[in-house]
């Protein structure tokens, strides 16, 4: 907002001063007459009619000075930068010294034409002249920022080959800002139709993405536009931006809607402190759904557009917090996208140096909690045009964009492109987990909590319900964790299990049938979560995330008596396994009793070698024959 503030004011003040000029270059009439209407013409807005006047006072005098320098101002204005550029250069040649705002003005109009050592030179000419205001000083060493950047870009370009997604996504309209579930089933993107913005989704069957159907009556609008949305990993919860909607607090506000079933809920107004009476727009939601960045200009930030980040409490959404320096600048930051490690956040900015308008950039979270500075994802991904609306797949191989660049062959309009992102500009590698809960004796789909935990911090990482519908949920995990899954129900016994994503490397995701027991004597549940080192019989630090939840389950249930049980492989002498197997129990007996739960409803037992849940063949078996369990004995 800044640079273009600043572009409109230079246009403002060199027409003023083109006008109130007494002694022009020329001295015919009738050149002097055209200029004097074109001024007018400006003055209402008419730049056509203005350009018009212009072209017809050069055409009486070639070289009226003023003429070429308000032509060039009027241009650049329509965006019409090459014919600026062209009638800059003819004010140079004809009178280096006619105003020094000339350079400035061509410096920054190169820079959008891609001419970026030419306009190094101008805008280096430029501040060579004395008392520049400091406004103009720093816009001039930006834009200097930005050639002396582009040069070394273009000269070492990225890999860079984007694939249009064909027919079924793109049309003849506008296509833009895609965004897609973790398991790449489904993208939503943005589709507008005689200037009406609506949500289209596509679902991806036998690997190719079918036609694009409309989103939902429930979320779209005749009246309004509806845009800039994120999508929950798990496609369950859409975020986006209405603009001008009743309900609203300002121009234009985050909303929030839930699928149900095979359509969507009624929308809701995030209200404050996330919307205020201002502009808050283009979310992105973190993996775990409990982080929400987007854009505002509200009070408090560094100018321009900022992004902000709001985190969901037990009272709901918290006061909004600015990314900060590292994130945010004295221009222009805009759509976000966090990537699900949580980790990653990518963006669009005129602040940062790059190769003109908008560039796309990729900031780290540190150690420390804060994003580390911005990396421009460099040339040809980024170019002198406008680049915005990133977002990724899950794995982080692949990006998904919008662009109207005719040279890449396109349907018509913006269309939607993906493309193989460098290695060195990807996120963290990231995997899923997709489940079904049941129940194990009737088979029918059950909606449960499903917690997923980090191990080493013991910290949900994950939170949700399964679909009361089908039993599904699909949850992302970084890799280089260690992870707890826990799916619980009123009246069933829970379900554990363990991912290790320690040395992961795998792009594979991780699918199981949860399975429910009732509450009832004799059936079982393995706790995958319970470690040990090898032939010990000390907890392990990372066991209480599951301890945990055992003990929540014995205070919910509290007329339930349980067996724990040891349980080893065949390796190794019987009976020191079966001593073994039962030390192991009694550790987690004596943990129970310790932390509440009274002896009388509990016993433990080892076992040994002799109840193996699968053949002592390979290490992976014999991994599974390792564990520990807890029966109901009484209920």
């Amino acid at each position: 907002m800044r640079i273009a503030f600043l572009s409109i004011l230079l246009f403002f003040l060199s027409v003023t001063a083109w006008s109130q000029q007494r002694q022009y270059s020329t001295k015919n009439s009738e050149a002097i007459k055209y200029f004097a209407q074109a001024g007018q013409n400006i003055d209402e807005h008419y730049y056509d009619d203005a350009i018009d006047n212009l072209l017809k006072a050069i055409n009486e005098d070639s070289k009226f000075v003023e003429a070429h320098a308000q032509l060039g101002d009027v241009y650049r204005t329509r965006h019409m930068y090459k014919q600026a550029i062209e009638q800059y250069l003819k004010v140079i040649d004809l009178n280096p010294e006619f105003n020094r705002g000339i350079y400035l003005k061509i410096g920054e109009t190169e820079i959008y034409e891609a001419k970026y050592p030419q306009a190094q030179q101008h805008l280096e000419k430029y501040l060579t002249y004395p008392d520049i205001t400091p406004q103009n000083n720093e816009f001039a060493q930006k834009l200097i920022t930005d050639a002396k950047f582009s040069i070394q870009a273009i000269q070492h370009p990225v890999p860079f080959k984007p694939i249009n997604m064909g027919p079924n996504i793109n049309t003849a309209y506008d296509e833009y800002l895609p965004v897609g579930t973790a398991d790449e089933s489904m993208l939503i993107f943005t589709r507008k139709i005689n200037n009406n913005e609506d949500f289209y989704k596509s679902l991806k069957i036998k690997g190719k993405w079918d036609t694009a159907t409309y989103l939902s009556s429930r979320i779209n609008t005749d009246q309004y536009n509806e845009g800039a949305q994120s999508l929950s990993q798990d496609g369950k919860f859409l975020f986006f931006t209405g603009c001008n909607r009743p309900d609203g607090l300002g121009r234009c506000d985050i909303y929030i809607s839930k699928k149900l079933g095979d359509d969507w809920g009624k929308p809701f107004d995030l209200s404050a402190p996330v919307n205020t009476s201002g502009w808050e727009s283009q979310p992105s939601i973190s993996a775990d759904g409990r982080t929400l960045y987007f854009v505002s200009n509200k009070k408090g930030g560094y100018g321009g557009y900022d992004i902000w980040k709001s985190t969901l409490t037990d009272k709901g959404w918290g006061e909004p917090e600015n990314l900060g320096p590292n994130i945010n600048t004295a221009y222009n930051e805009q759509s976000p996208f966090i990537h699900p490690d949580d980790s990653t956040l990518y963006f669009c900015s005129n602040g940062w140096p790059g190769l003109g308008n908008k560039d796309l950039f990729v900031s780290r979270l540190g150690k420390d909690g804060k994003w580390q500075k911005p990396q421009n994802l460099g040339y040809p991904i980024n170019t002198n045009g406008d680049e915005n609306g990133l977002t990724l797949t899950a794995y982080g191989t692949y990006a998904f964009f919008a662009s109207d660049n005719a040279n890449l062959g396109g349907f018509g309009g913006y269309d939607i492109y993906t493309f193989e992102l460098p290695a060195n500009l990807r996120p963290h590698i990231v995997t899923y987990v997709k489940g079904n809960v049941a129940d194990a004796k009737t088979k029918e789909p059950l909606e449960a909590a499903v917690e997923i935990i980090d191990l080493e911090k013991n910290k949900p990482v994950y939170q949700d319900y399964s679909n009361q519908d089908d039993g599904d949920f699909l949850a992302t995990l970084t890799t280089g964790k260690d992870y707890a899954l826990n799916i619980s129900k009123s009246g069933y016994l829970f379900y554990s299990a363990n991912f290790s994503l320690i040395g992961y490397k795998e792009q594979k995701p991780f699918h199981i049938k949860a399975l429910l027991e009732p509450i009832e004597v004799g059936n079982k549940v393995i706790l995958k979560n319970i470690f040990f080192d090898t032939n010990k019989f000390d907890l392990k630090r990372e066991s209480k995330t599951e301890l945990t939840k055992l003990i929540e389950f014995l205070a919910v249930n509290p007329t339930v008596h349980i067996e724990i049980s040891g349980h080893t492989d065949n390796v190794g002498a019987d009976l020191a396994n079966q001593i073994l197997s039962e030390n192991r129990a009694k550790s987690v007996y004596q943990y129970l009793i310790s932390n509440g739960i009274p002896a009388a409803r509990l016993v433990y037992k080892g076992y040994g070698k002799t109840q193996p849940i699968a053949p002592n063949v390979t290490e992976e078996d014999k991994a599974l024959n390792r564990r520990t369990e807890f029966m109901i004995i009484a209920k």
